[in-house]
């Protein structure tokens, strides 16, 4: 299974924190929030490589991390070409180059780099080990102001996937959407047809809605939360809670 991290993006939100530097690289503490996350990922058996997809403005700075790491499986850094949030490919896109360039016919465990994470990949991989179908993640959200900014799932007992809306006005389920995702390598194909077939190409919720219509998926509720880091507020709130020793 190969581990990729979608990190192409400008990270507009940060202001001048991340003009001229990628987000996924920021301190969260004495770690990245990137290498906070390959971290646990990285312990994972069933993963040999993680991927990562960045810009052509920041892939210099990703090479230089990735020589300053010691990981067990290999770090590979694929670079899309862009230099401009105008000209970004969008993460659907991203993936697919990604996909192209290494020639990937594999299992994919598919991640944004943004977040921080109180819980392990491990159980995920588990999960879909044992439903055998590709999978996405959920957690309940209370909130309907929220629900309506992000994906939302309809699931069954076992938690089959029956139905997926992007930004609903009029939720369906409390069962929100984090940007982790697996597909199998069955499904590949499928996701290498996506964008041909109509899915949107920016948002990696995107490729999961198009998944969802047309292969069997499952979600798996989260174990714990996750503290997404989308702005300048979330970002200093997240060192405070480093430097207090919670995260």
């Amino acid at each position: 299974m190969k581990n990729i991290v979608i990190a192409a993006g400008y990270a507009t939100r940060l202001g001048e924190l991340t003009r001229n530097y990628p987000k996924p690289l920021l301190k969260i503490g004495e770690n990245t929030i990137l290498g906070r996350m390959l971290d646990d990922i990285d312990t994972i058996s069933d993963i040999d490589e993680h991927i990562i997809i960045t810009n052509h403005k920041f892939a210099s700075f990703f090479e230089e991390w990735k020589n300053e790491q010691h990981y067990t499986k290999p770090i590979t850094i694929v670079d899309d070409k862009t230099e401009t949030n105008e000209t970004r490919l969008g993460a659907v896109c991203d993936l697919l180059y990604a996909m192209d360039k290494l020639v990937i016919d594999d299992d994919m465990l598919v991640v944004a780099a943004d977040n921080l994470l109180f819980f392990s990949f491990r159980e995920f991989v588990e999960f879909a080990k044992a439903k055998g179908t590709s999978c996405i993640m959920c957690h309940e959200q209370p909130s309907i102001e929220k629900l309506q900014r992000t994906g939302v799932v309809e699931v069954d007992g076992q938690m089959k996937v029956l139905g997926m809306e992007e930004k609903p006005l009029e939720p369906k389920s409390h069962w929100a959407v984090p940007p982790f995702y697996i597909y199998l390598r069955k499904d590949l194909q499928l996701v290498r047809g996506s964008v041909d077939n109509g899915c949107g190409k920016d948002a990696p919720g995107n490729l999961a809605h198009f998944m969802v219509d047309h292969t069997t998926m499952h979600a798996w509720p989260m174990s714990a939360g996750r503290f997404d880091i989308g702005s300048l507020d979330t970002y200093y709130e997240a060192c405070e809670l480093a430097k207090a020793g919670k995260i």
